[in-house]
């Protein structure tokens, strides 16, 4: 089929989508925390638990969007996780059971990786066949601008007193709203010319997609309870809407300027550069307890992280010759599975010490750990 829209338009869409399936989807999870736990008394642990449920969910669904076998368009799969992935975000503010949190998180999961991981290779194709590659930092700046409406819809509630039931429900209207924009702005991509099968991959693949899973357990334990370090840190408690709202205005930008990087130095190497910068942030988060010292946080998580997963997929497809959705899901799968124990283990491990540093330095390992074993395939020039 021919569609003339606009590659600033189907950029545009793309940045919605993301905001949805992650930003709000995901995220959103973060700032509401806090309120969750002071009104139900939910353990650590039991938080934990609720987040890796969500990535559960989210490396089930990276596994079968991946799959050769999955057919149909990509443009419906997308939508169909948008707003399904909208449908369970108000679903939380419904119910008050821990099994049931579990439940609807695992399902929005499933959703946000379909929506990824769709809308991830349906709009960077297309932005690529229009010789607008360039604008696939539009699209992946979608994580920043939903991580800022979570900031906004959280802060906003509080102010007009509205609890944690009716947040998780205004955003997932505003991730539905959002995702009917998305079904007028992304067009279906035509069948001409498509890549199919699974081609041939390049030696350091699987050392790459095991460092892009460190990274996804390096990252999750600050992006999950940054604001519970924030609401329990003395004297910081009125900053908490203000950090995650710098987390997501950084996050939008950041993909821009990372892939600047990448084009000067090479994607790879910037992945294990933005690595290191992010060690500073996690440590920031627990070890200098200050105001200066969580924003530093806020500001290095929301400037890395976004533009780390975009570069780890920018520098997967380069490792493949056939269907880019299969490197992407693969690549997204180890990332949700290091973010499935990062939660769980971050949240057991404050049970037993009343501390986020044991956790934190973990992290810092891996990151560390992704750093080095990127940096050496990017030597290598696999």
């Amino acid at each position: 089929m021919t569609d003339n829209r606009s590659p600033w338009l189907i950029a545009l869409g793309g940045m919605l989508a993301l905001a949805v399936a992650v930003g709000l989807g995901r995220f959103i999870y973060t700032p509401i925390l806090p309120n969750m736990i002071a009104d139900l008394g939910l353990s650590k642990t039991q938080a934990g638990w609720i987040a890796s449920a969500n990535y559960v969910g989210y490396l089930v669904g990276a596994l079968a969007a991946s799959s050769p076998r999955l057919r149909g368009s990509r443009r419906l799969w997308m939508i169909s996780g948008l707003l399904l992935g909208a449908t369970t975000t108000a679903l939380v503010g419904l119910v008050s059971d821990l099994a049931a949190f579990i439940i609807i998180r695992f399902i929005g999961g499933v959703a946000s990786a379909f929506a990824f991981v769709y809308s991830s290779t349906l709009v960077v194709d297309q932005l690529l066949k229009m010789n607008q590659g360039g604008l696939s930092a539009v699209h992946f700046g979608g994580v920043g601008l939903g991580i800022t409406l979570s900031a906004l819809i959280v802060s906003g509630a509080v102010i007009i007193g509205i609890d944690w039931r009716g947040q998780w429900i205004a955003g997932g209207l505003v991730s539905l709203f959002a995702a009917l924009l998305v079904c007028l702005l992304v067009p279906e991509q035509s069948q001409s010319g498509a890549v199919s099968g699974a081609g041939k991959k390049k030696p350091g693949l699987i050392a790459l997609i095991a460092a892009y899973g460190l990274f996804g357990f390096g990252y999750i334990i600050t992006a999950t309870f940054l604001m519970t370090i924030v609401r329990e840190t003395g004297g910081v408690h009125k900053l908490e809407p203000v950090i995650w709202l710098v987390v997501g205005l950084t996050g939008i930008p950041s993909v821009a300027a990372w892939m600047w990087v990448g084009r000067r130095v090479g994607v790879l190497r910037a992945f294990s550069i933005a690595c290191i910068a992010e060690v500073i942030g996690v440590c920031a988060s627990v070890l200098w307890s200050s105001p200066v010292a969580l924003l530093m946080s806020g500001i290095l998580l929301g400037g890395t992280f976004i533009a780390l997963t975009a570069l780890g997929l920018v520098g997967g497809r380069a490792f493949t010759t056939g269907d880019p959705r299969q490197v992407v899901g693969l690549m997204t799968a180890s990332f949700g599975f290091g973010q499935i124990v990062g939660p769980t283990y971050a949240g057991t491990l404050y049970d037993m010490t009343g501390s986020f540093i044991p956790a934190s330095m973990t992290a810092v390992v891996a990151l560390i750990v992704s750093s080095v074993v990127v940096l050496y395939i990017s030597n290598r020039n696999f």
